[in-house]
């Protein structure tokens, strides 16, 4: 019997041992095949196709190196969250590389050699603390003797990773840089001053460039170009125009030119542009802040009202005013998915845009170019002259007459473009004085002696973007400390837009398919669509106030008229009998106002309930159910 029962526990060992050796061997080779799934919404988990088409095109191999000081005990754990991130994201390059992407991290602990190194590549270590360690959250990107860097990887930048270190990469593999010029009538390239300043007055003070263009060194040569030039390079790979202000004939057919042999142009033009309105604010300046190529674009069959800019109720933003009040208002843009053409290898990847004050572009192309809408406005949107956006949010709703149409804010133009000059090159104004001529002909740059081109050589693309201020820093980027430094937060996809166009233009078409790795602060689209039902109502019985005012007023004005002189500023009963009917439609109207405001709160508080149960409950709920599936499996098993 003991036997019996030896033998028996000896077989039921040697089974879990056979199983166990199974498990093994089934784990060893498992573990080099890769069976992933990506479950998440915007596949933060997957690199994206213009990031595999650059991998697939190195020639040589790239390692990457991670330095992240990951044992000092001082590091914050959401930090080692994000170079958790970082180091597994790094790993999906190296798998989809097949081989020419490496991948390897360092600690670099205080007097090491991967601190030596990191420091040799230029890395920048930040303090921890008034004693603490240094913090090293870098990356260098090596390809034979040559090197990138990105100094220091911002875990608030998180949705922009994917994009940094594939940029870095292709920089690496292409270091010749294609050339890009600026033409703007504002410090998009900053002021440099003069160290100097006259006694008794004050020294002139620098202004940075613009974050949209502060980056563009690292891939572009950037050529900046005089505020009136005669002729443009036409070695350029593209040309951006940003807010043309009163630019001359001479300019303007340089521009046209420069099409015509085939540059490719990106033009921001704005019908009220805030960031120069602003400056005239600090400089007590008056003039119209408005930019338009009207000569350009009439040629290609565009039509654009330079005095005009977009209302749109469906794409309104809370901004705060001078008085510190905040309000709703529809000339301030913020574009969602539904404004931005998916399709487009520049607007594919861009969530959210915030465009203040924009124009709109209509008309049909002339014959030879083709158009498509990069952005475009809601069909709860139409066209207000510029005088009443300064107003504010109640006159844009008063004087709002929907058009029941989309307008397009940005467009691109591809195809033979026509001349804007068929009589030729602008003659140039004679001079007053030829001897007072005389040195200024020699300061002047070579005279542009090419003959006049009346169509394109061969196909080009021409972008249109109907604003100027979603490059401006205070509506693309908020500032923000850390560790020390200046880091700019993007507020949405504005610079991204910007990117992505000179890419398509001038740059890598691979970069601009990448799109950012998602956000946190996704909108919850229910409680946008209830209010904008709220609004729309709001809207309707405000109009339905402001009549019955009107035709009281009236009233009140012709029986005013009727009275002598000498009862010109008495009431009569019927002025006050219609006074008081209108007060009592006033309240009543008021009070309908305040029942929709507390249906719209109750409506959204509904619907958070409802959320919050969902997310609280849902999961018990599948347990609880898969437990009884489980158990009502099991019992008809021993059943049968």
């Amino acid at each position: 019997m003991k036997a019996r029962q030896l033998w028996k526990f000896a077989g039921s060992l040697i089974g879990l041992l056979t199983l166990l050796a199974i498990l093994i061997a089934a784990n060893v080779l498992l573990s080099r095949v890769r069976v992933r799934a990506d479950l998440t919404e915007e596949k933060l988990y997957t690199l994206a196709e213009g990031t595999r088409t650059i991998l697939q095109s190195l020639d040589v191999p790239v390692t990457l190196k991670f330095f992240f000081s990951g044992n000092a005990p001082e590091i914050p754990m959401p930090l080692k969250y994000f170079a958790q991130q970082v180091e597994d994201l790094l790993k999906e390059y190296e798998l989809t590389s097949g081989g020419r992407v490496r991948m390897e991290t360092y600690d670099p602990k205080p007097d090491s050699d991967a601190e030596e190194w990191a420091q040799r590549y230029g890395l920048a270590g930040q303090q921890l603390g008034l004693m603490g360690p240094e913090l090293y959250l870098g990356l260098v990107a090596v390809k034979g003797d040559a090197h990138a860097i990105l100094p220091f990887l911002d875990p608030r930048n998180e949705e922009l990773l994917e994009y940094n270190i594939t940029q870095l990469i292709a920089r690496l593999a292409n270091p010749k840089k294609p050339a890009i010029g600026i033409l703007s009538s504002l410090p998009v390239m900053g002021v440099r001053s003069f160290p100097y300043a006259l006694p008794g007055q004050p020294r002139p003070k620098s202004q940075p460039p613009w974050v949209a263009f502060q980056d563009l060194e690292k891939d572009y040569e950037v050529r900046q170009l005089p505020a009136e030039p005669d002729v443009i390079d036409t070695n350029l790979d593209a040309l951006v125009v940003v807010h043309p202000k009163n630019l001359s004939e001479k300019t303007l057919y340089a521009l046209d030119q420069f099409v015509l042999q085939g540059g490719r142009l990106l033009a921001f033009i704005d019908p009220f542009c805030l960031a120069e309105a602003m400056s005239q604010e600090q400089s007590m300046g008056m003039a119209h802040p408005m930019s338009e190529l009207s000569r350009l674009t009439t040629a290609w069959g565009i039509n654009y009202e330079p005095d005009k800019v977009v209302a749109d109720l469906d794409a309104s933003t809370r901004v705060r005013r001078s008085d510190n009040t905040v309000e709703n208002n529809p000339v301030f843009l913020s574009l969602r998915q539904f404004n931005i053409d998916g399709k487009d290898i520049i607007t594919s990847a861009l969530e959210s845009l915030a465009l203040p004050t924009a124009g709109a572009f209509s008309g049909t192309p002339a014959a030879g170019l083709s158009v498509g809408s990069l952005l475009v406005s809601s069909d709860q949107s139409e066209l207000i002259n510029t005088m009443t956006a300064q107003m504010g949010e109640e006159a844009v709703r008063r004087e709002f007459r929907s058009g029941l149409k989309r307008l397009n804010l940005a467009i691109r133009l591809h195809g033979k473009f026509q001349t804007a000059f068929p009589e030729g090159k602008p003659k140039a104004a004679p001079a007053p004085d030829k001897e007072a001529a005389e040195p200024e002909k020699e300061a002047q740059p070579p005279e542009d002696t090419a003959p006049a081109l009346k169509e394109s050589a061969k196909p080009t693309t021409v972008i249109l973007v109907a604003d100027v201020d979603l490059l401006y820093d205070a509506f693309a980027v908020q500032e923000l400390p850390f560790f020390g430094q200046r880091v700019f937060q993007p507020l949405n996809d504005n610079i991204n837009f910007l990117a992505n166009a000179l890419e398509q233009l001038a740059g890598s078409a691979a970069l601009s398919q990448i799109r950012a790795r998602g956000r946190f602060d996704r909108p919850f689209d229910r409680v946008l669509e209830l209010q904008r039902a709220a609004q729309q109502r709001w809207l309707l019985q405000e109009r339905a106030l402001q009549e019955q005012l009107e035709a009281t007023r009236q009233r009140l004005d012709s029986l005013q008229a009727s009275k002598d002189k000498s009862q010109r500023f008495i009431l009569s009963p019927e002025q006050e009998a219609e006074i008081a009917r209108f007060k009592q439609e006033q309240i009543k109207t008021q009070r309908e106002l305040k029942q929709v405001r507390k249906n719209l709160r109750e409506g959204i508080e509904r619907l958070g309930v409802a959320v919050k149960a969902i997310n609280i409950l849902s999961m018990p709920v599948l347990v609880c159910l898969a437990g009884m599936a489980f158990a009502w499996h099991r019992r008809r098993s021993v059943e049968h």
